[in-house]
Order: structure tokens, then sequence, then C-alpha cells
């Protein structure tokens, strides 16, 4: 990632960050595009895993194997794990000779044929005519078939293929994931198990890809589906403005720009944006009087923002409202005691707001830092806003080093605001802020290589569909 470092000194304490336990598909994908946003390549991970895969292999002690490889990375791994074992083991390969095939395998195809290996492609049932037999007379089947990123059952000639090695009798090592159908007696997994029981298998993903904020986590934002209608993409509320009069309107441009579909402002203050849906409430702030208002539009809206320009005179109308928002993102002002509670909750304080709020002061060492937010944030998310943002449920923390220090204009954490909650119509608490953080980071980012200073926080708005909805690492 451009103009991003690594962290310095060391990182044993970031190890206590490590999620375990089985990992989604989806999650494994994220995590394997950050380590490749990283310098990890693809090909490094498929050689370890395909490593890995011999290694338990030999502990079967096989005189015979036979990997069946799919047209996938997953198949790719059983091809390197076949240069392994053919080095003591008396190996063959059977593939899925279908396009289009991932990189990987046709990389590893092109490697595989400079080794003893006997390789068989088949296209359709009728060239698997050969394999119930050498499946009975083999002592191990490795199934390399289908992986992680697999959709939908197997289809032909797949499933005449997982009935052979089924029927076979022999017994059968899966690679990461067992192939549907597939009745393996063994499972080895890559980096965290993907199914309960799994050998797992370390294939030298760097911490930083887990434990920091990446490209990968935008891949878990779902894409809107081509029969989307008018609302789908998210209805939000913002209230705010009376003291400060940008700050709601920075945050709705935010959620406009992050794929909300309605942004209202509620506010005591009108500016002409005419993307935004204005809610005038009289007089000079905001008070009790519009409480049944505020209520009315607050059970109407996906995600609810407060606090932005707000001032320190309307907290009780906060924590009023607050009640009655299905989620919300609390922001700047709205962020003192007594704190407002929504049913599902987003705290996005800065430094001196997240002591106004707890009573803490947030250390400056990041790992003792993280410790604090995980702590504080029993029953609701925190994202701690600063040179490195850190966010957290209380069970998971994440880092964010997106960013650029031309963002420490007033007016960005409004945007950043606007952006989570957009995410957050959505996404888990907990997934919407570490997305909606690395975003704004990046857009930030983005807006000061194209302006070179002077940084305004409108600047970011136009960069955060880039950044947003463009797959892919950068």
């Amino acid at each position: 990632m451009p103009g991003v470092g690594p962290v310095t000194g060391r990182r044993e304490g970031l190890y206590q960050f490590l999620e375990t336990g089985i990992i989604s598909p989806a999650g494994m994908n994220a995590v394997e595009m950050n380590a490749i946003s990283l310098g990890h390549s693809a090909d490094q991970m498929m050689e370890s895993a395909g490593r890995a895969i011999a290694d338990v292999a030999r502990k079967q002690s096989p005189k015979k194997v036979v990997l069946l490889c799919g047209k996938g990375n997953n198949g790719g791994d059983g091809m390197v794990a076949a240069r392994y074992l053919a080095r003591d083991t008396d190996v063959e390969t059977w593939y899925l000779d279908q396009q289009p095939a991932s990189p990987g395998v046709e990389r590893q195809r092109h490697l595989l044929g400079y080794c003893d290996v006997p390789v068989f492609r088949f296209r359709c049932k009728s060239d698997l005519g050969p394999l119930p037999e050498r499946l009975r007379n083999s002592d191990l089947i490795i199934d390399a078939l289908l992986g992680t990123g697999s959709n939908g059952p197997p289809r032909e000639p797949l499933d005449t293929c997982i009935a052979m090695a089924n029927e076979s009798g022999t017994p059968i090592l899966s690679v990461d994931l067992p192939t549907p159908g597939v009745r393996a007696r063994w499972v080895v997994a890559f980096h965290r198990p993907k199914t309960s029981g799994s050998l797992v298998a370390d294939i030298g993903i760097p911490i930083e890809a887990e434990v920091f904020t990446g490209p990968g986590d935008v891949t878990l934002l779902p894409r809107r589906g081509t029969n989307a209608h008018k609302g789908e993409g998210g209805r939000v509320l913002i209230i705010g403005g009376g003291p400060y009069q940008g700050a709601p309107y920075l945050a709705g441009l935010g959620a406009l720009r992050a794929g909300a579909d309605i942004v209202r402002i509620a506010s005591p203050v009108f500016e002409p944006v005419p993307d935004l849906i204005y809610e005038r409430l009289d007089g000079a702030v905001i008070n009790r009087d519009h409480i049944p208002r505020l209520i009315e539009l607050a059970c109407q809206a996906d995600v609810v923002v407060c606090g932005n320009g707000l001032g320190d005179a309307s907290h009780d109308v906060v924590c009023a409202v607050a009640p009655h928002c299905k989620k919300a993102v609390f922001d700047a002002d709205a962020l003192r005691r007594p704190l407002p509670l929504a049913e599902e909750t987003i705290y996005t304080p800065h430094a001196a707001e997240f002591t106004r709020m707890t009573g803490l002061v947030a250390p400056a060492d990041l790992v003792q830092r993280g410790r604090a937010v995980q702590s504080a944030a029993a029953g609701s998310t925190i994202l701690l806003k600063g040179a490195v943002d850190v966010i957290s449920d209380g069970n998971r923390v994440k880092f964010n080093r997106a960013g650029t220090p031309a963002m420490t204009v007033g007016g960005t954490g409004d945007v950043l605001a606007g952006v989570t909650a957009a995410l957050f119509c959505h996404l888990p608490a907990v997934d919407a802020a570490i997305i909606a953080a690395y975003v704004n980071g990046r857009a930030g980012m983005a807006a000061e290589q194209a302006i070179g200073g002077g940084l305004v926080p409108s600047d970011l708005v136009k960069y955060i569909p880039r950044e947003l909805f463009c797959k892919g690492v950068s």
C-alpha cells in the first residue's frame, strides 16, 4: 500500500489479538488478500500449503498416492504436494482440465511437467474410466478438487470423481476443506481451520495481514444485486448541527458516497446540499421539543448518526433518542456521559473523547492501546481514531494505519462517521467500523496524492467510492 510502512519495533504483543478457531471462507480470502498487499504472494502461500499437505501425507507412510486436483487454487496446492511427494513416493495426479483455470494451477501444472509424476486430465465422465482401479490400489487419496472459493454443489464430472473416491475404500486427505460429498478421514487446513477437526498448517501469513486492516477487508461488504430497489442501499439519519453547521452535512455526504441510498439531516441549520434530505428542526440548537419527531425519524432509519456539530447542550436529547435506534453511530459531542446506547452501537472517539466517555487515558503504546479499547468496548464497538486507529467490539481487536497527517484537519472524522453508518446498514458493527476506518484513510491518502496539500474534509468524499467499490489489492 503506497505511503504505508510496516509497524516498527517488536510485535510479540500483537499476537494476543490474533483470532482463533474456525474462519469463514470469506474471512480467509480477506486475510490472504491483505497478505498479498503486504508482499506475501499467492504463489508463496501455495508453495507452503503444498509442502504442508505432503508432510501430512507422509505421516501415513503411503507407498502409492493419488491426487485429485480441481482447476482452482486448491488444485494448485495439490500439484505442489505432488512435486514434494514424488521424491520418495509413487504418486500420480488427476486434474480437471477445464477453463477458466486459476493462474496458480496453470503455473503448478507447468512445473509438474518437469517431475516424475504421471498426470491424467479429465474433462468428462468417460475420461475417468481407469480411475476406480487406481484409487483402490492406492494407499492414500488427496482431495484437492474444490476449495473455500467454490459455490454450489459439485457438477459432473466432479460428481462421478467424488463417488469413485468414496467407493474406493482408500482413506482420503482433504485440502483446506473437504470437497462437498467427499468423506475425508483427515483435513489439513491452512492458517486457520475452516471446519472442525482439521489439522492446521502455518503457511507464513504475516501477523499484520490479520490484525491490521487491508484491501481484503473491503471484500466483506456485500455487493448490491442487479435487481436492487431504492432504499436497499440503506437509510441513514444524521442528527446534528446547531453550533457547528458543516459537520452533519459532511457525515451525510460520507454516507451517500459509501452506498447509502437515502440520507436525512435532522438539524436546526440548513445547507444547500441537494443530495441530502433536510429535516428542519426549529430553534438554534436541538432540544427536548424535538424528541418526538427525532424518535419517529430514528425508527424509520436503518442507522442513526448522532453528535456531529451538536454542541454540549443537547445530550439529554441524544440519550432520549438512542434507545429507539436499531443501530447507531455516536460521534463527537454525543460522546459524553451518560453514554447513549442503541440496540447496536458504534462509538467513534478521538483520544480526548475516549477519555471523556470512559474516564481512561488511551495509552501511547499500540498494544496497550488495543487492550484499553478492547476492555472499554464491552457491549458495543469502539473505533478509536488516531495516527493508528484501533477498532474493537470487546472480542476482536484490529488496527488501521491507512491515512495521512493531512487528515488532522477538522471534519474528516465526520466523513468517517457517515461512511461507518452506510456500511453498518449491511454489516456487523465491528466489520463496518474496520472497513470504514480503512476506506476513509485510503481516501485521505488518495486526496493528498491528487491535491498535494491543504486537504479539506470534502476532498475525501470523492475518493470513497473508488476505495470502497473497486475490489482488488492496491
